[in-house]
């Protein structure tokens, strides 16, 4: 570990929050310098990266739903696992470049956050990935986990600490405690089925298709899992499913909060289970200590309250819910010989 310390001095060590929607990479000392939605643009029916390998990110989004017949926009994660293996590494790669800097001799050690229910082959792939990408040491962390360490709750003590992360694929639940996982649950509800939610909604209810990026702007704009003080009115603009011709709408946040009910309860199920497993000492804990909320979904107003209600317990955001995991992956990397017997094996690249 000695030589691998001083092979640090040479490459950026950083912590990654692979996510289905958005990638996240944060580095010791600097926080989150990198935030772009997990996004590759290929040419279709090929693995080639457009651009020179540089359509990914925020170039490739901006393709999302836009692209002419010869071009395809991916996402290579689906419910936070790799669902296409090399574009997930031409992504990967990507970043780390972007980040690791031109010139570096040795790639850099790398922590990435895995969901807690994936298989052994699907962190294989994942180790594989990064190992492809260009990562000297390659260290998986799970996300509920990393998410705890980012809200800076205190895992590693004799107490409970319960963390419910929404990402876009999955959402974790996980009660903690000694720097480890004494129960959790992770369920393939998230924020894209939010969205799948409201494209559906507008199809059935106005005949009209909309995209993801739209679908995605009226859950932030609009959405809701509880009555909000001021509910407001959104223009909506889509393809008539009949004539096929743009046109617009006008919605309600009434009617987008019914459309999100059957995820928001799935989430809200997915806590309750995790809390009836929870030993007497620890469920006993969380009367005081509470629940945290990580991930970009847990930002839908209303959706604490809701999970408070159906608890009986207190239920706060964390701070800038969105960068915990990847905090937590970086503060991970600072702590990586105390903790790394704990949690998850790492593996030489």
């Amino acid at each position: 570990m000695v030589l691998d310390r001083l092979l640090g001095l040479f490459s950026v060590d950083m912590g990654i929050d692979l996510g289905t929607c958005n990638t996240l990479v944060s580095v010791r000392g600097q926080g989150i310098v990198l935030n772009e939605p997990s996004v590759v643009a290929v040419r279709k029916g090929t693995n080639q990266v457009l651009k020179n390998g540089e359509a990914v990110g925020w170039v490739a989004k901006e393709m999302l739903g836009k692209t002419p017949g010869s071009i395809s926009a991916i996402r290579p994660l689906k419910d936070g696992v790799i669902s296409d293996f090399e574009i997930t590494e031409a992504m990967l790669g990507y970043f780390i470049r972007k980040v690791n800097g031109k010139g570096r001799i040795f790639g850099p050690r790398v922590v990435i956050s895995i969901p807690s229910g994936i298989t052994a082959v699907e962190k294989q792939a994942v180790f594989q990935s990064a190992e492809r990408a260009g990562a000297r040491r390659t260290y998986l962390i799970e996300e509920p986990v990393a998410a705890a360490i980012g809200a800076g709750l205190p895992f590693a003590e004799a107490t409970a600490s319960m963390i419910v992360d929404i990402g876009g694929g999955t959402t974790e639940v996980a009660i903690m405690s000694l720097a480890d996982i004494a129960t959790c649950e992770s369920v393939r509800i998230a924020g894209d089925d939010m969205d799948e939610a409201i494209i559906n909604h507008m199809k059935r209810t106005y005949n009209m298709m909309i995209g993801e990026q739209t679908a995605e702007r009226i859950k932030i704009e609009v959405g809701s899992a509880a009555p909000v003080e001021a509910e407001k009115p959104m223009e909506v603009r889509g393809r008539d499913m009949i004539s096929g011709l743009p046109r617009k709408t006008t919605i309600t946040s009434e009617e987008i909060r019914e459309a999100l009910s059957e995820p928001v309860q799935g989430i809200t199920e997915a806590v309750m289970r995790t809390l009836e497993r929870a030993e007497p000492e620890l469920a006993a804990d969380l009367v005081e200590n509470g629940i945290t909320m990580a991930g970009g979904g847990s930002l839908l107003r209303g959706l604490a309250s809701v999970i408070e209600k159906a608890t009986g317990l207190p239920t706060k955001l964390a701070d800038d819910p969105l960068t915990c995991v990847a905090r937590g992956t970086c503060i991970y990397l600072e702590h990586l010989e105390e903790w790394k017997s704990t949690l998850e094996n790492d593996m030489q690249s």
